[in-house]
Formats: C-alpha cells, sequence, structure tokens
C-alpha cells in the first residue's frame, strides 16, 4: 500500500508541475505493466489464478545530454523481497556524448543473452532457463558504450558480481544490427569467493521476413553451481500487428527446458494490452504447466496530457 501511496504521488506532483510550467511537452513516460491469469499444473494437479506483478517505470531527459530510467517492482511474484533498492530493476543516469554513452546505477548486467535480456513479464514461467530465474540480472555499478557506426555498439561493463555480493565483474560486450541478423556477445569475468569466472555468450537473432530465430550460446567456466553454461533456440512468427506465435527449446547443467504459445494484441499497433496462452515444462521445477493470462500497460503520461489538455 505504502508503494501505490508513493507512485500517486509521483504522479501528482508531476501533474501539478506541468500545469504549474505549462509545458505538456516535458513530461516524462511513467507507466504502470501488471500481468495475471490463470495457471494450471496437470504434474502436480493444482490450479490457480495468479499476479505476477506490478511494475513503475519512468524514463525522461533531463538536459545538456543527460536522462534518467527507473523501473521499480511495486509487487511481483518473481521476488520475496520487493522493498527498497532490492525492489528497483534499474535506476540509472545516463550522459551521451557524440559517439559515446556514459551510465552509473542499477542496471542490466551484460551478458549476451536474448533470452536473459527478456522483462520478467515478457517470459513465461518453466519456459526459462534456470540460469534466467536464479542469477540476478540487475546489479550496480557503471558502464560505457562507444558507437563507432549505425547499429553498432561496443560496450564495457563494471557491476557487482551476480555470484557474490561481496565481489565485482567486468564485462565487455558488442552488439550489431544488419537487416537479417543482430548481434549480442559478451566476454565476463565474474568475481566469486574461490576465484573467477569466466564467460562467454553468444546471443544472436536471425530475422526473415515474420519469422525470428533467436540462438543464445553460453560457456561458463569455473568452479561455480553455474559451470556449464546452456543453448538455446527460440523461433517465434509475427502475424500482422494482431499476433506472435513462439517456442524455446533449451538445455542446460542437467536440466532441460521447452515450451510453446501464442501472443494475441486486440489493440493491433497499440501494444499496451496482450492476451498471452503457454505451455511451459522445466525438469528444474518439474512442472507441466498450461497459462492463460493478461498483460496491460496504464499510459500515466497520456492520462497527464489528458487531464492537462481538459484544464485549457
Amino acid at each position: 500500500m505504502k508503494k501505490i501511496l508513493v507512485f500517486l504521488g509521483i504522479v501528482l506532483s508531476t501533474i501539478c508541475s506541468v500545469v504549474r510550467a505549462q509545458d505538456v511537452d516535458n513530461i516524462p513516460d511513467i507507466s504502470l505493466d501488471m500481468r495475471g491469469g490463470y495457471a494450471q499444473d496437470f504434474l502436480g494437479g493444482a490450479g490457480r489464478f495468479f499476479g505476477d506483478g506490478l511494475y513503475l517505470n519512468m524514463d525522461g531527459i533531463i538536459g545538456n545530454g543527460f536522462s534518467y530510467s527507473f523501473n521499480q517492482r511495486l509487487a511481483s511474484s518473481y521476488y520475496e523481497d520487493n522493498s527498497g533498492f532490492t525492489g528497483t530493476n534499474w535506476l540509472t543516469l545516463t550522459y551521451e556524448t557524440g559517439d559515446f554513452a556514459f551510465t552509473a546505477g542499477k542496471d542490466g548486467l551484460l551478458f549476451g543473452s536474448f533470452e536473459y535480456d527478456a522483462l520478467d513479464l515478457d517470459s513465461y514461467y518453466e519456459m526459462n532457463s534456470a540460469f534466467y530465474n536464479d542469477v540476478d540480472s540487475w546489479q550496480w555499478g557503471v558502464s560505457a558504450a562507444w558507437y563507432p557506426a549505425e547499429d553498432h555498439e561496443i560496450l564495457l561493463q563494471v557491476a557487482n558480481s551476480p555470484l557474490s555480493n561481496r565481489h565485482l565483474s567486468i564485462a565487455t560486450g558488442w552488439r550489431g544490427c544488419w537487416d537479417w541478423f543482430e548481434s549480442y556477445w559478451t566476454a565476463s569475468l565474474w568475481e566469486h569467493d574461490n576465484g573467477m569466472a569466466p564467460t562467454i555468450a553468444l546471443g544472436n537473432r536471425f530475422t526473415f521476413g515474420d519469422l525470428t530465430i533467436d540462438l543464445d550460446l553460453s560457456t561458463i567456466f569455473g568452479d561455480t553451481v553455474l559451470s556449464g553454461g546452456y543453448v538455446m533456440i527460440a523461433p517465434s512468427y509475427q502475424f500482422g500487428d494482431w499476433g506472435r506465435a513462439f517456442t524455446k527449446v533449451g538445455i542446460e547443467y542437467d536440466n532441460t527446458f521447452f515450451g510453446c504459445g501464442f501472443e494475441y494484441f486486440p489493440l493491433g499497433e497499440n501494444k499496451d494490452v496482450r492476451l498471452h496462452a503457454a505451455y511451459t515444462h522445466n525438469n528444474y521445477t518439474v512442472g507441466h504447466l498450461v497459462n492463460i493470462g493478461l498483460t496491460w500497460r496504464m499510459n500515466v503520461t497520456q492520462t497527464i496530457k489528458n487531464i492537462f489538455t481538459k484544464l485549457n
């Protein structure tokens, strides 16, 4: 309840600031994302309605090359503790100048995997790898990006290690995009109590018309519970603006995960409402789940603009 009140306070203060300044174009982008539905575990014989989470998003421009981005879990079934900064997915301040960008704060760990890059509300339960579910991708640190050419960026990040709250990690990466291929490749060193865990992760995305195929390959060395890495392939097909069919198969450590499903967008180009149906399985959790759900976004910024328009 306190987090909801804080959110309402942010909205009201933003409205008041806009009304006083008479500048509707400088409102930050604010939204609330939520997903819920019904899940049936056929192996365990249990079924229930659920709410996955309620997330607050805020993005804005300060000026002179500075911008900020913020995402807070107001509630989530994925995490036991949503309090304080533990409930903050990312909170970043970025400075851009020429072909360079510098970011500080809590941000996503640099790891070359399209699966690992996906947000909670865009992934599906037991269809995820144990690596995705168990290794916290949100870490405090600093990063830099260099854009040597259009659609290409070289990345460097120093952040807290995902293997220990007392050590650091360092990673470098390359993201590139062509008409039919997108790369997300990284090399990292994750420090832990017993030494270093070198990692290589190669995220590859192939696009052929409406068909997209993600192929993630990773290797994790060193004496850790994550040693070995994983392989994942995830084809999907886009049906215009209204639908997407998807599937995923992956192997890691001693675990296999797979699933398939369909997403329906009743508003077409507007993706603020999404219906889904999915079947998922994961040896790690030993479940065969079928779930049907709804994801929606409340666009607070647009609501504020509508209020501002009526007031004038």
